[in-house]
């Protein structure tokens, strides 16, 4: 009953969490490899060092302080500092879980977009004329991804069931939100039973993850 009322509640987060990270961090990625050893690189990559060094309950705890801070400049209410109910609640709850995730996929996309910017059929497209617009979308940007779409498997899983600390600050009634309390109060039922909902999730990210990998790469082929 506990996890068919409340992990809802955690998928949406989670969702939303996994639309900021790997948007952003396929962008940002992006944006970094294309104005490599730039400023926008190095101001890129300085906030992504930022955002896997900071612990998230650093970073949610600071936004709260400052959505209370900017609410009470401007007198009223922008964004909700806690709860649960409206798309409002959930915009900050969501950055905050998927900030890391988002930094990591920005170095792993940089690092990618480097790495097919020097090969061979990149140059040759480009010995050729190919406008350079087409040679970004259809040979830098759609093989370089490919690393990216490996890892969010778990990713969507790690974000989806791992915002125990996010759920608790801004009060959030989600799954991991009663994981913790289940912990506190020893009560072993939920937290066994957690735990092996959490892991036949994660079983099911990744092989969905998997399948995904098959359709986009061509040279993949699954065995059945």
């Amino acid at each position: 009953d506990i996890i068919r009322e409340h992990f809802p509640v955690s998928a949406i987060l989670g969702v939303l969490a996994v639309i900021f990270a790997a948007t952003g961090g396929v962008l940002f990625g992006a944006l970094t490899a294309l104005y490599r050893n730039r400023f926008p690189d190095y101001l890129i990559m300085f906030l992504v060092i930022m955002g896997i060094s900071v612990p998230s309950f650093v970073v949610a705890a600071l936004s709260q302080l400052s959505l209370v801070t900017f609410n009470n400049l401007i007198g009223f209410t922008v964004l909700p500092v806690a709860g649960w109910g409206t798309i409002l609640h959930m915009l900050v709850p969501a950055l905050v879980l998927g900030l890391s995730t988002m930094a990591y996929l920005t170095r792993l996309m940089r690092s990618s977009m480097l790495e097919v910017t020097s090969s061979d059929y990149v140059r040759t497209a480009k010995s050729k004329g190919v406008p350079a617009t087409r040679i970004f979308t259809r040979h830098q940007l759609r093989n370089a991804i490919l690393p990216v779409v490996t890892v969010l498997g778990p990713a969507i899983a790690a974000i989806t069931t791992g915002g125990f600390v996010v759920e608790l600050v801004f009060a959030i009634p989600g799954l991991g939100r009663y994981f913790v309390e289940a912990v506190q109060q020893l009560d072993y039922t939920v937290i066994m039973g957690t735990t092996v909902f959490y892991g036949a999730f994660l079983v099911f990210m990744v092989i969905i993850v998997d399948v995904v990998y098959g359709l986009i790469d061509p040279r993949v082929r699954l065995e059945t």
